[in-house]
């Protein structure tokens, strides 16, 4: 049965509001932690399967590309029957996945489970489904603090797991720290139920986008130019941030530097991508998100550009770490902002699934070409360089968004 709608925001106690927020960060810390974490098994898979990097890099491409294709459907789903069963799915996904690579031995399986397994779970277990849920569950006015909280939480559990992750994989090994977090992820399926909108209105949503059809909803989107500029734009964060995610460590041991530096960095990045993301999500809500955003993005061509040409030290890298992490994840609650800004909350969920194709195919991209452009070349510069352009190219690309709410027509109640 669709979810109902009401115009009049819900009735939240702060404990109830605090619940849903910590929850929402909780399971988006999961399931990005896990996936931050890749790159920490990028060689210890390969030496063990004797796989390339290519291999492994393919299966981490189409993980972002599952994720990217899947999420306009799931968005769907969450906006018609409710976010909790959504997410419940996902994380079961995310369990099958994580056990699934550790059994496969053909890169097929590895394809298979660690791709698209794991791609469809991050669909309803990450940014679009969770934002989309406290979108609708939280008064308009906590809203970009409720988006900034949870990404902060989220942040927090990302940062958590790369210590944990590369403890596990020393002390246990890469099977076993899998293993256990498939088991994690299990173990917060019952956090899912504080999400249910079953039983709560959809928070400020009015009468003309609770009687608009969700396809003429999709059409009015893609009719904007504004909504393909986000598009494009987002695919070069998606690159940018899927091949340093996944590549990074392996750089940086290429370059003669300690595995423990590459654990060093995936931390940094997460730590300070707490306090990023709540930053950006407070920022979003006093000045325009598509100009936040295009500073976003110049400054990571900046932040890449120096790191690149500068000579490579332990202190070069943890202070591109820092960097980069602060600005790591803040597009995400400031694209969601915008679009929500633009076409409201009904069907953010869906809506904000298309714009994140283009983030997954700019990070199938980026991890792809970087396992390729490597076997071809024994090098990543190619690759740095273009994120660096992307990043400049993003930046001119949100400047020209029309961010104005677009006007419809209030529509008559029904009669009875």
């Amino acid at each position: 049965m669709p979810l109902a709608a009401s115009s009049s925001p819900p009735r939240v106690t702060p404990a109830l509001l605090w619940a849903m927020v910590l929850a929402g960060g909780v399971i988006m810390g999961l399931a990005l932690g896990v996936r931050h974490v890749q790159g920490l098994f990028l060689l210890p898979v390969s030496m063990d399967r004797g796989w390339s990097r290519e291999t492994f890099a393919m299966a981490m491409a189409l993980q972002n590309l599952t994720w990217g294709v899947a999420q306009p459907f799931t968005g769907m789903i969450a906006d018609r029957h409710g976010s909790a069963k959504v997410i419940a799915a996902g994380l079961v996904f995310y369990a099958v996945g994580l056990i699934g690579m550790t059994l496969a031995v053909t890169p097929a399986m590895f394809l298979l489970t660690a791709g698209i397994c794991v791609g469809i779970a991050l669909s309803g277990t990450a940014f679009a489904v969770i934002y989309g849920a406290l979108s609708r569950l939280v008064a308009p006015e906590r809203r970009s603090w409720a988006l900034a909280v949870a990404g902060a939480v989220g942040g927090l559990g990302q940062f958590t797991l790369v210590p944990a992750a590369q403890w596990l994989i020393s002390g246990a090994g890469w099977t076993r720290a899998l293993s256990l977090f498939a088991v994690a992820l299990a173990v917060a399926l019952p956090l899912a139920l504080i999400l249910r909108e079953a039983r709560r209105h959809a928070s400020g949503v009015g009468p003309s986008e609770r009687d608009q059809p969700l396809g003429q909803a999709i059409r009015e989107a893609f009719a904007q130019r504004g909504f393909w500029l986000l598009n494009l734009g987002f695919l070069a964060c998606g690159f940018q941030l899927a091949f340093i995610g996944t590549h990074l460590p392996a750089y940086l041991a290429d370059r003669g530097l300690r595995a423990a530096d590459g654990v060093a960095a995936l931390a940094i990045i997460a730590l300070a991508n707490i306090a990023g993301t709540y930053v950006c999500g407070i920022l979003g809500a006093r000045y325009r998100r598509k100009h936040l955003l295009a500073y976003i993005y110049l400054i990571r061509a900046g932040a890449m550009a120096l790191f690149f040409l500068l000579p490579l030290s332990v202190w070069s890298v943890y202070a591109f770490s820092a960097v980069m992490g602060f600005i790591w994840l803040g597009t995400v609650p400031l694209t969601n902002g915008l679009i929500s800004q633009v076409f409201g909350v009904r069907y953010i969920t869906t809506l904000f699934g298309f714009v994140f194709f283009g983030h997954q195919l700019g990070s199938f991209l980026g991890v792809w070409l970087g396992g390729l452009v490597y076997e071809a070349t024994h090098s990543y510069d190619l690759i740095w360089l273009g994120a660096i352009a992307l990043g400049l190219l993003a930046a001119m690309l949100h400047w020209p968004i029309d961010d104005r709410e677009l006007p419809r027509p209030r529509m008559a109640p029904a009669r009875a």
